[in-house]
């Protein structure tokens, strides 16, 4: 069975950093699309970041230029490093992957991510 697992959130105070990755256990199939997405609370989901197969990537406007995703294809693991944090960035983020001969569509648990001001 597929699962994704998020780590790597927390509590960091304003204008710091954090790395939080998305690994995909139990799956021999091939992993296309992943992304991450974040929600606040009484917000809607909201795309944070996507990247594909072949390594082309899709910024949300209000992390471009502080957020960088990246993927290891070879440990089915997709990172988030963030960078500048603002309060506004506190969410809980969650990863999505389609994997499989028929892109099924894979959400991970969410991990917590608290910027203090």
């Amino acid at each position: 069975q597929v699962q994704l697992v998020e780590s790597g959130g927390g509590l960091v105070q304003a204008g710091g950093s954090l790395r939080v990755s998305c690994v995909a256990f139990g799956s021999w199939l091939s992993i296309s699309n992943m992304g991450w997405y974040r929600q606040a609370p009484g917000k809607q989901r909201e795309l944070v970041a996507t990247i594909t197969q072949g390594g082309s990537i899709n910024y949300g406007d209000s992390v471009k230029g502080r957020y960088t995703i990246s993927r290891d294809k070879v440990t089915s693991t997709m990172y988030l490093q963030m960078n500048s944090l603002k309060a506004d960035d506190t969410a809980v983020y969650y990863c999505d992957a389609f994997i499989g001969a028929q892109s099924n569509l894979y959400w991970g648990q969410g991990t917590q991510v608290t910027v203090s001001s």
